[in-house]
C-alpha cells in the first residue's frame, strides 16, 4: 500500500495542492484527471522521486519497484530497441549487463568467475533467462517487430519510440505503474491492447489521461486534481463525472435556498431589531443568518470553452471526390491507390496504424503537399477549414492573439473578435499574449477560433483532441457531433471516434479500407482484420 501524507506542493507561492491523504492499494487502477497545470504530472514526478515535495511525503513500502512512463523521445538513442525496454527493470539490466560483459571476455580471473556465479544466480531469481523473450514478445505486441529489435532507438520514429517507452515501462511487473498520457501517439491498435493489460495487471496502476475512452476502460477509482486538493472516487471517469455533477447541482441548490432563507430572515431583523418585544427574535435570526451564510468557495481550475461551427451556406450534392491517390512522404509512399466520396453530411474518420499516412491524406486535401498520382476534386459549394496535427507555421509572427485572429478576418470588428477569443477562454488581457508563447492547448483553442470564423462547410481535422484537457475535448466532441456539414477528421480518441463518424476510412502505405459504419462494428469486423494482416505480411 503507498500512503501519502499530508502532501503539499507549490512553485514561487502558486500552490498546486496541500494537505493531500490518501491510500492507493494494489490490484487498483487510479485515473488522475484535472485541468492544464493542476499537478497531474507534478504528483507522478513526486511519486517517481524525481521531484521533492513542498511538505508532506509518499510512503512507498522497501523493496517496491515503481516505473515511469518516460517522456524523453531521445533519451536512449545509441541503445538498441531491446535493450530500452530491458532497462526498464534496473536492477535487473544492471545485472544483464555486467553478466553479457563477463561472458564477453576470452579469459576470466577466479574472483571474475565467482562473480558469474552469483550474478547467474540473481538473474534466475529476477526471472532473468526468460527477460529477452518477454520484452521481445511485448514489443511485437506493441507492432515493433523483431527485425527492429536489434537496431538502435535512433532509427525508430516518433510513434516507434513511444511504443518502446511505453514497453519499458511496462517491463518486468512492476509493484507501482506510473502512466503519464500513455495513449498519446498510439494506433488504436496498441491503445486496446494497453487496456488489456492493464485490465489483466494485479499491481497499482496510476494513470494521467485524456482519453475518456480509456479512462472508463481501464480505472476502479479517479483521483481528481481540482481546488487546490487530490481526492478519490470510486468508479471509472463517468462514474466521476455524473457524481461530481450531482453534487455541484446539490450545492448550488442548496446555496439558493440558503440565500433565499437568509433574504427572509434579513427582512425579520430590518422589520423588528428596533421593537424591544421583538429584540430576542432579531438577534437569534442575526446569528441564524450568520451561520446560514456560505463560506468562500474555492475557485476549480476547470473551464470548458463553448466550440461552435456554423457552415456559411450548406454543401451542395458534390462535396469530394478522390480518384487513385498515392503519396510519398521523405521517399517513402504512405499512400498508395486511395479512392472513395464524399457526399453531403457525410463525418469521415480517417484510422491506421500509420500517422504519417493519415496526416499525409489530410495535408494532400489541404493542399498543403501535392500527390505522386490520382486527383482530388472539390464540389463547386464547398468551403474547407483545416486544422492540422502540426500548427507551427501558424504561430511563427509575433502577434498578440487578437491581432493573429484578426489577420484572418479582417472584416470582423474587435467586438466580434473578442466575442471568439471568450469562448475559446481567452478573456480580458489574455487576448494581449504573444502567439509565441502559447501552450500546445491555447495554440489549439485559438485555431477553434479561427476555424469558427471562416464559417467552412467541410472541417477537416487531424488530431483535434491533442494537447487540450478533458473539458475542451469534450466541447470539441460536442461541436463535431452537432456540426451540420460535412467532415473528415482523424483522432486518437475513441469516446470522439465512436460518437462522430459514421464512415470509417483506413489507408496505410499497401492500400485502403472503407467501410460505412461506426468505429466500433469497424472494428469488430473480421475481413478488416484480415486485410490488415495481410499488409502486416507485405511489411
Amino acid at each position: 500500500m503507498i500512503v501519502v501524507d499530508n502532501l503539499g506542493v507549490s512553485f514561487s507561492g502558486n500552490v498546486l495542492f496541500e494537505d493531500v491523504n490518501l491510500k492507493f492499494v494494489p490490484g487498483e487502477c487510479y485515473g488522475l484527471i484535472g485541468a492544464n497545470g493542476a499537478g497531474k504530472s507534478t504528483f507522478l514526478k513526486v511519486m517517481a522521486k524525481e521531484l521533492e515535495s513542498t511538505s508532506g511525503a509518499i510512503n512507498i513500502p522497501d523493496g517496491c519497484r515503481v516505473s515511469m512512463l518516460r517522456q524523453d523521445h531521445f533519451a536512449y538513442e545509441s541503445q538498441t530497441v531491446l535493450d530500452t525496454v530491458l532497462m526498464g527493470h534496473q536492477a535487473l539490466y544492471t545485472v544483464y549487463e555486467e553478466r553479457m560483459r563477463l561472458y564477453d571476455k576470452t579469459e576470466l580471473t577466479d574472483a571474475e568467475g565467482e562473480r558469474i556465479g552469483e550474478l547467474e544466480s540473481q538473474f534466475g531469481e529476477m526471472d532473468g533467462y526468460v527477460a529477452e523473450s518477454d520484452a521481445a514478445t511485448m514489443l511485437a505486441d506493441l507492432g515493433i517487430y523483431t527485425d527492429k529489435h536489434d537496431k538502435p532507438m535512433a532509427q525508430l520514429d516518433g510513434s516507434e519510440k513511444v511504443r518502446v517507452l511505453l514497453a519499458q515501462a511496462l517491463f518486468g511487473e512492476p509493484d507501482v505503474l506510473l502512466l503519464d498520457e500513455p495513449t498519446n501517439q498510439l494506433d488504436y491498435l496498441s491503445v486496446l491492447w494497453l487496456e488489456k493489460f492493464i485490465m489483466d495487471f494485479k499491481n497499482t496502476v496510476i494513470v494521467v489521461s485524456h482519453d475518456r475512452h480509456f479512462l472508463n476502460k481501464v480505472c476502479t477509482y479517479i483521483a481528481d486534481v481540482d481546488f487546490g486538493q487530490i481526492k478519490l472516487y470510486p468508479g471509472n471517469y463517468d462514474f466521476w463525472k455524473q457524481s461530481s455533477e450531482l453534487i455541484q447541482h446539490q450545492q448550488q441548490d442548496k446555496k439558493q435556498k440558503d440565500e433565499k432563507k437568509i433574504k427572509e430572515l434579513e427582512a425579520f431583523v430590518r422589520r423588528f431589531s428596533a421593537n424591544a418585544s421583538k429584540s430576542k427574535q432579531a438577534t437569534s435570526r442575526k446569528k441564524m443568518i450568520e451561520k446560514l451564510r456560505p463560506d468562500e468557495m474555492p475557485t476549480s481550475r476547470r473551464r470548458s470553452p463553448f466550440i461552435h461551427f456554423k457552415p456559411f451556406r450548406s454543401c451542395g450534392s458534390r462535396v469530394l471526390t478522390v480518384k487513385h491517390l498515392t503519396a510519398s512522404v521523405g521517399g517513402d509512399v504512405v499512400l498508395k491507390d486511395v479512392s472513395f466520396t464524399l457526399e453531403k453530411d457525410d463525418k469521415l474518420a480517417i484510422v491506421g496504424q500509420n500517422g504519417v499516412s493519415k496526416t499525409a491524406l489530410l495535408d494532400v486535401l489541404a493542399g498543403e503537399i501535392v500527390p505522386d498520382a490520382g486527383s482530388i476534386e472539390w464540389g463547386d459549394t464547398i468551403r474547407t477549414s483545416y486544422f492540422p496535427k502540426d500548427n507551427t507555421a501558424y504561430f511563427k509572427d509575433k502577434a498578440s492573439i487578437m491581432d493573429w485572429l484578426s489577420s484572418y478576418q479582417d472584416s470582423v470588428d474587435n467586438e466580434a473578435l473578442r466575442g471568439f477569443l471568450g469562448r475559446m477562454l481567452f478573456s480580458g488581457d489574455d487576448a494581449k499574449k504573444n502567439v509565441q508563447v502559447l501552450s500546445g492547448g491555447e495554440k489549439a483553442r485559438a485555431m477553434f477560433s479561427r476555424m469558427m470564423m471562416a464559417d467552412g462547410n467541410v472541417l477537416v481535422f487531424d488530431e483535434p483532441t491533442n494537447h487540450l484537457d478533458l473539458e475542451a475535448i469534450s466541447a470539441i466532441n460536442m461541436a463535431l457531433e452537432t456540426f451540420e456539414g460535412g467532415l473528415i477528421l482523424t483522432s486518437h480518441d475513441f469516446q470522439l471516434l465512436n460518437t462522430v463518424p459514421n464512415r470509417i476510412l483506413e489507408v496505410s502505405p499497401y492500400g485502403m479500407i472503407e467501410r460505412r459504419t461506426d468505429f466500433d462494428s469497424y472494428m469488430q469486423d473480421e475481413r478488416v482484420a484480415k486485410i490488415r494482416d495481410s499488409w502486416a505480411v507485405s511489411a
